[in-house]
């Protein structure tokens, strides 16, 4: 018994000292690995050293040390004890047994692991198999960097560029959709003054939603798979939104459609940048950048040449209107269309692969990368010479399953209550040491980037309309106590205010009121046929046998105590009345937003070139205490001119600082949460955008004051803080 109890004792030992010698191991061979890589790479393309490591690791679990310092015997060489005296047909067990168990330890007990066999995952610690992961991924961080110089830059990764602008082009198509279309789908379809506002906020909360969503799944089923959902999506309900009609379904579907196109951001930059080398990867994640800018100039451009045009429409009857507007959303469908087809010919990303074990299939694509780009180059004889990388080691988690007898319904909501909870896990790893620092330093530079960039987005074109407002108002036509009687009017009203009027026996045939107030007027025995009446009123009027016929004007219209006797309503006009004359500024904000879109440019191509010359931190700072200075200057701005000079200023020295954190944000994270906290981040700056435009806007016309202080101060706090994050520019891909 009692030499049963110490083989038992030494056994246990012998699997602590293994797991501390496996420790020591690993920690070893990655400082190896960090100082020979570039050396070997520079002067051959040596991958094989990664699988002699391997080797040495096999090596290592077969013939671990003994707890007295020496080595176990190697098999070639010898025979255990146990084995002495089996001839040649039984040497095929001996790697299986390592010596035979003693007649009272015949059965083993749990938890009790043979001399000599490798430490099965379940024996160590939680702690040590992570770090054995950070060492297995610090490694292929390394041989994945070599891999994509071998690879080179060249036909895959401009195809891959162009498939991802689409998809790129459509979020920014997407942003400026909403502010185009919200004067002409709110006055379309009746929305009251309190429920006005509501589709922009509700873009923007299904687009935060999405980004950290789909920025999540990414992590865990791939960058192409989440990016050809979320883009579908998008593109069926922003279709789909053009042909329904009522105010509610219409929330619903762009909603929807924003939910969708949240997540094109970060499983984009996430996607490229993990087909890039170090030294190429700067340039060309700001030249990405460049789709975002072209889909604003496509949403302005698109604008500007069809909503205008009112003649490019249909009815069916009265109740089905599709006015022209609604042909401006499915024209901005197209783009998120086209980068769907597009993407169904692109693989998914090979440092994902790799990510996840699926070594052979991570292989094959960067076969195909390397294959691509050397037939481009006139090299098609040259060989792919990798053939073994670096696998992470795969940890196992814990997954809670439903019962095999649920129905589908409930199997469905069980699995995506386990996506978000395994979401919302990994994006906790993004708070824990040593990133908690940085990531609070991107979301601080995230929010107050994206507040200050959408506030006074919304603010500039408000103040402009508002000054246009002004002028428009300040040349209204003024009638008191007129007295017209027996007349005909059939032509139009507009910007006139009638006061203490009397109109006998007139008639008003196929005409329009625009913005014209009737006040204290008395109408008697009139005759009104096929009235169209835009932003007018009649305030406490008096009618007495007055007869309409094909007219808007209802309720809605006569306000203040406005009186009706013996008056006759037939056939009145459904929905609500409107063109494009109606809005005297529509074709002039729709040319400043182009015009501001285009300003944007030379701050673009700037930021690409010198993206890695100047440095990330230098560039994203700088544009933001620039920015921020930039708005002083607005308070100069009493008139359109300046205005729109100060909205391209502010928008060419913005841009720099968008490319720019967009590029440190993805090089700040691992590959395992490079969408998840991508995707936070996102979040955050959608987050900003609403409270930007509900705070901005109700500033409208009431002061200057508040928010140019508010802008620029957020705008340089947050450049201050930019500057204090780490430097990317030389990180490997983790």
């Amino acid at each position: 018994m009692e030499d049963t109890y110490n083989n038992r004792t030494s056994l246990a030992k012998g699997a602590k000292d293994i797991v501390k010698e496996a420790k020591r191991h690993a920690t070893k061979k990655v400082n190896k690995v960090v100082d020979r890589a570039t050396d070997e790479y520079s002067s051959h393309h040596n991958y094989s050293r990664f699988q002699d490591e391997e080797d040495e690791d096999e090596d290592f679990y077969r013939n671990p040390p003994r707890q007295d310092g020496e080595s176990y015997p190697d098999n070639e060489e010898g025979s255990s004890d146990a084995t002495e005296g089996h001839d040649d047909e039984d040497e095929i067990y001996e790697g299986e047994y390592q010596g035979i168990p003693s007649a009272g330890d015949r059965k083993q007990k749990e938890g009790q692991v043979a001399l000599g066999q490798p430490v099965s995952d379940a024996t160590r610690d939680r702690k040590g198999l992570e770090q054995e992961r950070q060492a297995d991924e610090e490694e292929l961080a390394q041989q994945y960097e070599l891999i994509i110089q071998e690879c080179g830059h060249g036909r895959f990764q401009w195809q891959l560029f162009l498939v991802l602008g689409l998809a790129l082009m459509s979020d920014g198509v997407e942003v400026f959709v909403v502010g185009f279309v919200l004067p002409s789908a709110e006055t379309d379809m009746c929305v009251p003054n309190s429920s006005s506002g509501w589709l922009g906020s509700v873009v923007y909360l299904g687009m935060m939603v999405g980004a950290l969503f789909w920025g999540g799944m990414s992590d865990k089923v791939g960058r192409r798979q989440c990016l050809l959902i979320c883009m579908s999506t998008n593109g069926f309900f922003a279709f789909l939104s053009s042909f329904v009609q009522g105010y509610g379904l219409f929330l619903l579907c762009r909603l929807i459609a924003g939910f969708g196109i949240g997540g094109a951001v970060p499983i984009v930059f996430s996607f490229f940048a993990e087909v890039l080398s170090r030294e190429k990867r700067g340039e060309h994640l700001s030249w990405l950048c460049m789709f975002w800018m072209i889909g604003e100039i496509y949403a302005s451009a698109m604008a500007w040449a069809i909503i205008p045009h009112y003649g490019w429409s249909f009815s069916m009857g009265s109740a089905y209107q599709f006015h022209s507007w609604r042909v401006f959303v499915v024209v901005c469908a197209l783009p998120c269309v086209c980068a769907v087809v597009a993407l169904t010919f692109m693989p998914e990303s090979p440092r994902f692969y790799l990510e996840v074990g699926k070594h052979d299939e991570a292989w094959m694509i960067l076969k195909q990368i390397h294959d691509t780009n050397m037939r481009a180059r006139g090299q098609p004889e040259k060989v792919f010479t990798v053939n073994r990388i670096k696998i992470p080691k795969q940890l196992d988690e814990l997954v809670e399953m439903e019962s095999e007898s649920a129905n589908r319904v409930s199997k469905f909501f069980f699995r995506i209550k386990t996506e978000i909870h395994g979401i919302y896990l990994n994006l906790m790893k993004c708070f824990n040491y040593p990133m908690r620092e940085n990531m609070m330093r991107l979301a601080i530079v995230w929010f107050t980037l994206s507040f200050g960039y959408y506030g006074l987005s919304v603010w500039f074109p408000d103040v402009i309309k508002h000054l246009q407002a002004d002028d428009y108002a300040s040349k209204v036509k003024l009638h008191n106590n007129e007295h017209i009687e027996d007349f005909t009017f059939n032509f139009t009203l507009e910007n006139q205010i009638h006061q203490n009027g009397l109109f006998i026996n007139d008639r008003f045939i196929s005409m329009k009121l625009r913005s014209v107030t009737f006040i204290d007027s008395t109408f008697r025995n009139c005759y009104f046929d096929d009235v169209t009446s835009v932003g007018s009123f009649f305030r406490n009027c008096t009618f007495s046998d007055a007869f309409f016929f094909n007219t808007d004007i209802d309720e809605s219209k006569l306000i203040d105590g406005t009186e009706l006797i013996n008056s006759t309503f037939t056939h009145n006009k459904k929905g609500c009345q409107m063109t494009f004359d109606d809005d005297y500024s529509a074709y002039w904000v729709y040319f400043i937003n182009f015009l501001g879109t285009l300003a944007v440019l030379p701050g673009n191509i700037v930021s690409a070139l010198l993206m890695d010359k100047i440095g990330r931190l230098s560039m994203l700072g700088g544009s933001m205490v620039l920015s921020g200075i930039s708005c002083f200057f607005l308070w100069f701005g009493t008139s359109e001119s300046m205005m729109i000079f100060m909205l391209c200023l502010y928008n060419g020295l913005s841009i720099s600082a968008w490319n720019s954190l967009d590029v440190v944000t993805t090089e700040s994270f691992p590959t395992v949460r490079r969408g998840t906290g991508f995707g936070f981040c996102n979040a955050l700056c959608k987050l900003a955008a609403v409270l930007g435009n509900l705070i901005f806007g109700s500033l409208v016309g009431i002061t200057k004051a508040i928010p140019i202080l508010m802008a620029s101060s957020v705008l340089v706090g947050g450049g201050l803080v930019a500057l204090r994050l780490p430097d990317t520019r030389e990180n490997v891909l983790m």
